[in-house]
C-alpha cells in the first residue's frame, strides 16, 4: 500500500509539472493552458516518454496505479462538466434563435452526413471501431464526433475580446450551445444502443437501450422541471447567508456524486450526470461560490489526470500505417469543412458579413476537451478502437490549435480587446 501511495503521488508530481511546463509554452505562443495540458498528457505517453524511456514510464504508470488516475479522471471531467453545466447560459437560445439554430444545425448536419458516409469504409479498417459496431453506430459517433464545439473556449475567446453583446459573440455563443447539447444527445443515443444483454439496475433486469434511454430523458426532465425548483431553495439559502458554507457546499457535492452514479448506472455516462445538475443550479451565490471553490482544484490537479490518462490511450505510432494516416487526414479534413465551412456558409445565408461568418466558423471548429471527452467515452465503453482514438486526439489537437490563430487572423484583429475576467480553466 505504502509503495502504491508513494507511486501515486510521484506520479502526480510529473503530471503536474508537465501539464504547468506545456501549458505555460503553448501560451507563450498565444494558445490557452488547456491546449498545452492536452499535449503533454499525449507526451507523457507511449507517443513519447513511453517510446524514449519504457522502463521509467512502465514504473511511472503501472497498472495499480493506473486504476488510480483513472478515478481521478473520471472525477475531474465530472467536476468539470458539472461547472461547464453552471456555466451553461439557458437565454442564449432565446436571444438569436433563428440565425443561432441555422448555424448549429449545419454544423451538425454536415458532419452526421460525413459520418455516415465515411463510416461504411472505417468499419473495414481493423482497430477503429470495435467489432461489435453496428454501421450506424459508426456513423452516429463519427458524426458527434466532428460536430463537437469547446463550447467553453468559444465563450473564453469571446469575453476575452468584449464580444459577448455583439452580434458576433450572441451569435456564436447560441449556436455553440444548441450545437452540444445536440451533440451531447447523440452520444447518449449511440451508448444506450449500444447494450449486449439485460442490465442490472437496482435489482431489476431492464434491457440496456430502454434504460439508458428512459432514465437519461427521466432524469434530464426531473432535473430541469421539479429539480430546478428544489434547488432554487438551496440558492435561496446561500442568497441570505451571503455565501455558500461548507454544509451547503456538501450537499451540493452530495447531489453530484448521486447525479453521476445515477448516469452511470443506466448506462449512459457520469458525465452527463454532472452536466445537467449543473444546468438546472440556480444561478446566483450559489453557482458563483461553488465554481469559486471547486474550478481551482478542478482543473489544477484533477483535469491533469485526465488528459494523462487520455495521453496513455493514444498510440500516435499508428499513424506510420499508410492505411492510418490516409484515414487521420480524411477525418482532418472532414472535421475541419465539415464544421468550420457548413457554419460559415450557414452565417451568410443568415445575412451575417463574411468577416464575422469566418469568425464564427473559426470558433465552433474547434473541439478542445469536449472532443477528449466524448473519445474516452467512446473507447470506455468499446465503441470505437484505440487507432481511431489516436486519430480523434489529434483531430481535437489541431482544430482547438488552428481557432486562437484563425479567430485572430479573421477577426481578432478588429475586435475589442477589452480583459474580461473568467474561470481560468473554463476554456477547454
Amino acid at each position: 500500500m505504502h509503495t502504491l501511495a508513494a507511486s501515486f503521488f510521484l506520479q502526480m508530481a510529473v503530471i503536474l509539472i508537465a501539464c504547468r511546463v506545456v501549458g505555460w509554452l503553448g501560451k507563450k505562443i498565444g494558445q490557452p493552458q488547456v491546449v498545452g495540458e492536452m499535449i503533454a498528457g499525449v507526451l507523457l505517453g507511449p507517443s513519447l516518454l513511453g517510446l524514449l524511456f519504457p522502463e521509467a514510464s512502465a514504473r511511472l504508470f503501472s497498472q495499480e496505479t493506473r486504476g488510480i488516475l483513472y478515478v481521478g479522471a473520471q472525477l475531474g471531467v465530472g467536476l468539470y462538466m458539472f461547472l461547464v453545466g453552471m456555466e451553461f447560459k439557458t437565454e442564449l437560445f432565446r436571444s438569436r434563435a433563428r440565425s443561432a439554430a441555422s448555424v448549429s444545425i449545419a454544423g451538425m448536419v454536415v458532419p452526421f452526413v460525413l459520418g455516415g458516409l465515411l463510416a461504411p469504409w472505417l468499419v473495414t479498417i481493423p482497430g477503429l471501431f470495435s467489432e461489435k459496431t453496428e454501421i450506424y453506430q459508426a456513423g452516429l459517433f463519427l458524426g458527434a464526433a466532428i460536430a463537437i464545439t469547446a463550447f467553453p473556449m468559444l465563450a473564453r475567446i469571446i469575453y476575452e475580446r468584449g464580444l459577448s453583446g455583439t452580434s458576433l459573440g450572441t451569435l456564436a455563443l447560441a449556436a455553440g450551445a444548441i450545437d452540444d447539447a445536440a451533440a451531447w444527445c447523440v452520444l447518449a443515443i449511440v451508448l444506450a444502443s449500444f447494450g449486449g444483454g439485460d442490465s442490472v439496475f437496482l435489482g431489476m433486469q431492464v434491457n440496456p437501450a430502454v434504460l439508458a434511454i428512459a432514465g437519461g430523458v427521466a432524469y434530464a426532465a426531473f432535473m430541469l422541471t421539479g429539480g430546478r425548483r428544489l434547488l432554487a431553495k438551496l440558492g435561496a439559502l446561500a442568497e441570505r447567508e451571503g455565501g455558500v458554507s461548507s454544509t451547503l457546499l456538501a450537499i451540493v457535492l452530495t447531489l453530484f456524486c448521486l447525479s453521476a452514479w445515477f448516469t452511470d448506472a443506466i448506462g449512459i455516462h457520469a458525465v452527463f450526470g454532472g452536466f445537467i445538475l449543473g444546468i438546472a443550479m440556480p444561478r446566483g451565490v450559489i453557482t458563483e461560490e461553488v465554481t469559486r471553490k471547486l474550478e481551482p482544484f478542478t482543473v489544477i490537479f484533477l483535469l491533469p489526470m485526465f488528459f494523462t490518462f487520455s495521453g496513455l490511450n493514444t498510440r500516435l505510432g499508428v499513424m506510420l500505417e499508410s492505411s492510418i494516416l490516409l484515414v487521420a487526414v480524411v477525418v482532418l479534413l472532414a472535421s475541419t469543412l465539415g464544421k468550420g465551412v457548413a457554419c460559415w456558409a450557414a452565417a451568410r445565408l443568415n445575412g451575417e458579413d463574411n468577416r464575422t461568418s469566418l469568425a464564427i466558423g473559426a470558433l465552433m471548429n474547434a473541439r478542445g476537451l469536449m472532443e477528449l471527452i466524448i473519445i474516452n467515452i467512446g473507447l470506455q465503453k468499446g465503441v470505437i478502437g484505440p487507432k481511431l482514438f489516436a486519430i480523434l486526439v489529434i483531430m481535437a489537437i489541431v482544430t482547438t490549435l488552428m481557432a486562437s490563430p484563425v479567430f485572430e487572423r479573421v477577426y481578432g484583429r478588429h475586435s475589442k480587446k477589452t480583459a474580461i475576467p473568467v474561470p481560468e480553466g473554463l476554456d477547454a
